[in-house]
């Protein structure tokens, strides 16, 4: 069983806070075998990371997390930056053609932008898998539903940390089962739904401290846009 973060956001997303080595360098302290880093709607982040993740003792998978226009979709395993604003099921055909693989994130969190409110059951249940455990949880209602869904739709579940800073890298993993450390192997059993998921709730002073950065950072940009 290899150890896998699949959900984490560098300083590249809009509202993340540290470089890919920091992250890589968390993954490796806390004994994970493999990180994707997953920016809002940028991939360049993301490839750095799986070409330096080797010198880490880590896979490294590229992907990004897409703006749908129903929502967020993680893409794993593409190289390509996949376009926001995308139907859902066009989002989902743009990242298989790229040989990736579309996994849905927080589905039953309206707040922050799961998909769920806005698709079918059918379409929901035509994902690679589905998220059943995000560590950026309140009540852990949404974790739940997303679970439920899973199972009685079939559908493959994983975890991941949504972690926007590096301390946060590891709060919650899916645990793979396959026997071959590369990328393709790891995505492969996903789809397969060769896959265990764990995790902890991630502190309310590190959530409280993500979302303030997060804000932050964009009334910087923002004024910087304007006066610039």
């Amino acid at each position: 069983m290899l150890s896998v973060e699949l959900h984490c956001h560098s300083a590249l997303s809009h509202d993340g806070r540290d470089p890919v080595e920091l992250l890589l360098e968390q993954a490796k302290a806390v004994g994970l075998d493999a990180l994707a880093v997953t920016d809002h709607d940028e991939i360049d982040a993301s490839l750095e990371a799986a070409e330096l993740a080797p010198e880490y003792g880590l896979v490294g998978i590229p992907g990004m997390e897409i703006t749908s226009r129903a929502g967020h979709v993680l893409g794993l395993g593409i190289e390509e930056q996949v376009p926001p604003g995308l139907p859902f099921g066009e989002t989902l055909d743009r990242i298989r053609e790229q040989g990736g693989v579309a996994i849905v994130p927080h589905p039953f969190q309206k707040s922050r932008s799961g998909v769920a409110v806005n698709v079918t059951r059918k379409q929901l249940a035509q994902a690679d898998a589905i998220e059943v455990y995000n560590s950026r949880l309140l009540t852990g209602r949404g974790n739940r539903r997303a679970k439920d869904f899973a199972r009685e739709e079939g559908v493959p579940m994983t975890a991941g940390s949504d972690a926007h800073i590096s301390e946060m890298v590891g709060q919650a993993v899916t645990n793979i089962d396959v026997t071959t450390r590369d990328s393709r192997a790891i995505l492969g059993a996903i789809v397969d739904g060769r896959t265990e998921v764990q995790g902890k709730r991630t502190p309310w002073r590190i959530s409280f401290r993500q979302a303030a950065g997060g804000a932050k950072r964009r009334v910087v940009s923002r004024v910087g846009q304007y006066f610039g």
